[in-house]
C-alpha cells in the first residue's frame, strides 16, 4: 500500500449520501456540534494541578477553547497544520494540484496527518512545559485527555463542515466570542473574583454595563468614560465590519440555453473571507503560547518573549501584539514604545493576511482558472464575450487576484486597528465573529437561492 493510499483511507466523517441536505438537517447537526462544544469546554481535565494558561484569555478566544478543559488544544492543531501546508504548497516546495479530485484528497490527507501530529505534539508540550501542570504521576493521563479532546474537536469540525452550515473552526470561534461579549457586558464577578452584587458600591464589577452604573453611583468619571468608550468602540467595530462585508464586485452572467435568464455573481472585497485573519491570529497566538511555555520551562525570557501576568513585555511576542491605545490615552500613560508596537503589529498583520489570502485562494480552487471552469460547466457565460474558458480566465483575472491582495491587506489593517481600540474583547475576535456570522447567513441564503434557480445548483457544486 502506497503513502497516497494511506492518506486516502484515513478515518473521516463520511459525506452525506444526499447531494443537497435540507435546512433542518444542517441546523440539527450545527446545533449538536455547538452544544457539544460548550459541554466539552466545561469538562475540566482530570489530574490537573495548576493551569498557568488560564490568564491568556485572548489566546483562548482565537484558538476556540477554554484552557484547563478537555478541549484545551482547541482549533490550534487544525489551523497550524493548514498554515504549514499552505506555505509549503504556495512556495512550491510541495507540488500538489488542488484543482483535481486526486490532488484535493492528497492535500486533505496530508492536512489531517499534520493535525494528528500537532495534536500529539501540543498535548505533550502543554503538559511537559508546565502550561497545564499535572499532579504527580498523572502527566500521561492529562496528555491522553488532551489528545482525546483534540481528536474530538477535529471530528466535530468535519461534522460541521460536511453536515452543517459551515466550518467547525469558525463555529467554535463564534461561540467563544459571543459568550465573552455577553460576559464583558453583564459579568458581575469582579477582577478580584468577588461577586459585586453582594456589595455593589465597594466591590468592582467586570461587566461594562454594571461598571457604568457603579461609576455613576460612586462618582468615578474616568472609569465611567472608559466603560462607555469600550461599548462605543465595540459598536463601531460592528458597524464598520458589517459595512466592509457589503463591498463587492458583481460579474453579470447569462445562461446560454435560456434567453433572458441573467444573474449577478458577486466577488466579495474580502474574497478569501475570514480565513487569512484566522490563520494570522492563530499564528500570533501560538507564538505567544510557546513563548510562555518556554519561559516557564527555562525560567527566563527567550527570543519569543517575556511575559508578565499573561501580557508580553519583551521579545518577538511583544512587538507582534497590541495594547489598548484608547485606555492609555485616557489615563495619560501612552508611551512611545506602544506606538512602535502598534505599527509593527499592523505591518505584520497586513502582510501575512495578504500572503495567506493568496495561498488560500490557490489551494481552495478559488482562482480565476477554477472559477472559469465552474462557469463553463454550469452553462453560464459573461454577456458580450465569446464563450471560451481562456477569455473567462482573462476577465476574471482582472478582479480575483487584485481583490485577494487588497482584501487581505484591508482585513489585516482592520484587525490590527480594532485590536488596539480596547473593545469588550479582542478586536480581531469581534471581527472574526461578525464575518463568521455573516458567512453563516450567506450559507443559509445561498441554499434558498440554489433551491430557486437550478442553474445555480450546478455552479455551486
Amino acid at each position: 500500500m502506497s503513502f497516497k493510499d494511506i492518506l486516502h483511507n484515513l478515518p473521516e466523517v463520511k459525506h452525506p449520501v444526499e447531494k443537497k441536505l435540507s435546512f433542518n438537517v444542517k441546523l440539527k447537526w450545527t446545533l449538536i456540534v455547538l452544544v457539544s462544544f460548550f459541554i466539552l469546554a466545561n469538562i475540566s481535565l482530570y489530574g490537573l494541578a495548576a493551569n498557568s494558561l488560564a490568564r491568556f484569555e485572548y489566546l483562548a478566544i482565537i484558538l476556540g477553547t477554554d484552557f484547563g478543559s478537555i478541549i484545551s488544544l482547541g482549533i490550534g492543531p487544525i489551523v497550524m497544520s493548514s498554515i504549514i501546508l499552505q506555505l509549503l504548497v504556495g512556495a512550491g516546495l510541495l507540488n500538489i494540484d488542488t484543482n483535481t479530485e486526486a490532488g484535493k484528497k492528497f492535500f486533505q490527507g496530508l492536512q489531517k496527518v499534520g493535525v494528528y501530529l500537532f495534536i500529539i505534539f501540543e498535548a505533550m508540550v502543554y503538559v511537559l512545559m508546565g502550561g497545564l501542570q499535572a499532579s504527580p504521576g498523572l502527566a500521561g493521563i492529562v496528555i491522553f485527555q488532551l489528545i482525546l479532546g483534540g481528536l474530538t474537536v477535529m471530528l466535530m469540525d468535519e461534522v460541521s463542515t460536511k453536515w452543517g452550515f459551515g466550518s467547525g473552526v469558525s463555529l467554535f470561534i463564534l461561540a467563544g466570542v459571543s459568550w465573552r461579549l455577553f460576559a464583558g457586558l453583564f459579568q458581575f464577578i469582579g477582577p478580584t473574583g468577588e461577586n459585586c452584587l453582594v456589595d455593589f458600591s465597594n466591590t468592582p464589577c467586570a461587566g461594562k454595563i454594571l461598571v457604568i452604573i457603579q461609576s455613576l453611583i460612586n462618582g468615578a468619571p474616568r472609569e465611567l468614560m472608559l466603560a462607555v468608550l469600550t461599548i462605543v468602540v465595540t459598536a463601531l467595530i460592528f458597524l464598520i465590519v458589517v459595512w466592509a462585508q457589503s463591498l463587492k464586485v458583481e460579474i453579470p452572467l447569462s445562461y446560454d440555453r435560456m434567453r433572458g435568464f441573467n444573474i449577478k455573481w458577486p466577488l466579495a472585497f474580502f474574497y478569501a473571507s475570514n480565513l487569512p485573519v484566522i490563520l494570522v491570529a492563530a499564528l500570533l497566538a501560538n507564538i505567544q503560547l510557546f513563548g510562555t511555555l518556554l519561559e516557564n520551562w527555562l525560567t527566563h525570557p527567550t527570543i519569543l518573549g517575556g511575559f508578565s501576568n499573561g501580557a508580553p513585555v519583551s521579545g518577538l511576542a511583544y512587538w507582534l501584539s497590541s495594547s489598548n491605545l484608547v485606555e492609555a490615552i485616557v489615563r495619560g500613560s501612552l508611551q512611545t514604545s506602544q506606538i512602535f508596537q502598534f505599527f509593527s503589529y499592523l505591518i505584520f498583520f497586513m502582510v501575512f493576511s495578504a500572503v495567506f489570502a493568496v495561498f488560500w485562494v490557490k489551494t481552495a480552487s478559488m482562482d480565476e482558472a477554477s472559477q472559469a471552469k465552474k462557469i463553463m460547466a454550469s452553462g453560464l457565460q459573461i454577456p458580450g464575450f465569446r464563450k471560451d474558458q481562456r477569455v473567462l480566465e482573462s476577465i476574471l483575472g482582472r478582479y480575483i487576484l487584485p481583490l485577494t491582495i487588497m482584501g487581505g491587506l484591508a482585513i489585516g489593517l482592520l484587525a490590527a486597528i480594532t485590536d488596539s481600540l480596547g473593545a469588550l474583547t479582542s478586536g480581531t475576535a469581534i471581527l472574526l465573529a461578525i464575518m463568521i456570522a455573516y458567512q453563516f447567513y450567506q450559507n443559509i441564503a445561498q441554499q434558498h437561492a440554489v433551491d430557486m434557480h437550478p442553474a445555480m445548483r450546478n455552479f455551486m457544486q
